[in-house]
């Protein structure tokens, strides 16, 4: 089974694999005002842990599976959470091997998604991964609490506005935004100085505009995908339909509102 982000557009399925997706999390938080990294001394790992929150998936995106019950693929929402812990730990030992700082926010990250899980082996995983935050933390000089929870309000941000790129039609209007995002855009943030929550629409469909705007400026991003037209997967087969698509992409502006 496959964790992409699946699109469904006018007989075409659109898919958008974990790591782009994240690729454009990282930009985002690349593109942050600069006053929002003065609290902490880890700027450097919140990018990295933005770029590389989703690596765990990568070799799994390359194989999109069919949901038969559902008529369409696989995504990232109908993704049963047993494997996802295995993913899910695999990718934060492979940020672990690089940035231990960057592996404790990823850590945080995942856990946060399946703390509520009934399933044993999710409520194995949060159990192991809050002893691999504590090992994690006892290795650190000056670890601050407050400093963690400001920097993984980042990288929550930065996942929540890359997933609105990519899961929504571009130049949607908002009563045709995906549910998760009826609302806007918000976080789980205890740190004062950033917004807990954000005003998100599409311009026009190649314009996000937002308010507030905790940006430096107006800039692009640029967003990966495949678009397989429906009647090409019932002749060749989902697999090798995905395999011969060529790779797509769309600069899309994240912009203040006017």
């Amino acid at each position: 089974m496959s964790k992409m982000i699946i699109r469904n557009q006018n007989g075409h399925f659109i898919f958008i694999t974990q790591v782009d997706h994240a690729s454009v999390s990282g930009e985002i938080v690349k593109n942050l005002a600069s006053g929002y990294f003065e609290h902490t001394p880890y700027k450097d790992s919140v990018i990295y842990a933005a770029y590389q929150h989703d690596c765990g998936w990568e070799a799994f995106d390359k194989q999109p599976f069919w949901n038969d019950q559902a008529n369409r693929p696989y995504s990232f929402i109908d993704f049963p959470d047993m494997p996802k812990t295995v993913l899910y730990t695999q990718g934060i030992e492979q940020v672990q091997e690089k940035d231990r700082y960057a592996a404790l926010l990823c850590s945080e990250h995942y856990k946060r998604f399946l703390v509520t899980s009934t399933l044993p082996e999710a409520k194995a995983f949060v159990q192991e991964e809050a002893e691999r935050q504590e090992w994690l933390i006892s290795r650190m000089d000056h670890f601050n609490q407050a400093t963690f929870e400001m920097d993984y309000t980042l990288l929550q941000f930065s996942d929540n506005l890359s997933l609105f790129a990519c899961m929504n039609e571009p130049g949607a209007a908002d009563k045709d935004l995906h549910p998760f995002f009826k609302n806007g855009i918000s976080v789980s943030n205890t740190a004062s100085s950033f917004p807990s929550a954000f005003s998100v629409s599409w311009e026009d469909k190649e314009t996000i505009t937002m308010e507030p705007f905790p940006f430096s400026a107006n800039f692009p991003i640029t967003l990966l995908y495949k678009s397989i037209p429906k009647t090409t997967i019932q002749q060749q087969g989902l697999m090798n339909a995905y395999e011969h698509a060529s790779v797509l992409s769309k600069t899309i502006r994240i912009n203040t509102k006017k």
